[in-house]
This record gives C-alpha cells, structure tokens and sequence, in this order.
C-alpha cells in the first residue's frame, strides 16, 4: 500500500506548521514572553494559529492515510489533501490578524471540515461495504 500522495501532504502541512511554530517563537522572543500571551494581540493570534493548526492537522492526516489505503481514487485523496492543505492556510492567515478578515477564516474552517467530513463518510462507507477485509 502506497501512500505517495498523503506524504505530499503531511510533508507540505509540516511545512505550515513549521512557519507557524516559528512565527510564535519570534513573537514570544520579541515581546520576552515565554508563558503565555503577555496580553498581546498579535501573540495571543500567533498562538491559537498554532494550537488551531495541531488540534484538526494530526485527525485530518490519519483520516487521509486510511482514505488512500483503502484504494480511494488519486483525485479524491489529492482533492482532500488540497482542500486540507488550502483550509489551513486560509484559516492560519485570517486568524493571525488583529483585524481579522473573517471570510479566510471562515472558508479555511470550511475546507478543513469538509475534509474531514468527507473522508470519515467515505471511510464509514467503505467499512459497510467490507472495503480491506
């Protein structure tokens, strides 16, 4: 069982996670932060970005992996990488803001859902069918 699409994916949202890490680690730098927010904005965001990111990334990758394994086509599984992939930068970046542009976060959240929505039905279903038994 190949999972050469997922790695495209885990590898790319490793990437996200990365800038995102790092974009928090800077800001605590800057602002001598090692706890918490000191009542910044800008960390309080850079934070959550972060947290918001390991909450859904970890569930969505292990959904994606079954996705492929269980002979999904390549299109879904690249559809669902894609719309995962997009989701989390369209939410990390409207999250990140201050003045926030609500559409980013909303459309990332949606993709990211979706995403997960998806791949669990066509697990479910795939389950029913007796799909990998």
């Amino acid at each position: 069982m190949s999972m050469k699409i997922v790695i495209l994916y885990a590898s790319l949202l490793s990437l996200l996670y990365l800038a995102l890490t790092f974009r928090t680690i800077l800001l605590r730098r800057k602002l001598r932060a090692a706890l918490g927010d000191a009542g910044d904005k800008s960390l309080q965001r850079a934070i959550r970005a972060h947290a918001n990111f390991a909450e859904y990334v970890p569930l969505a990758l292990v959904l994606l992996v079954l996705v492929e394994g269980s002979g999904a086509s390549g299109l879904m599984v690249h559809s669902l990488g894609a719309a995962l992939l997009l989701g989390r930068l369209l939410h990390a970046l409207g999250i990140s803001r201050v003045r926030e542009p609500l559409p980013l976060r909303m459309v990332g959240m949606v993709l990211t859902t979706t995403c997960l929505l998806v791949s669990g039905a066509y697990l479910l279903v795939a389950f029913l069918r007796g799909v990998g038994t």
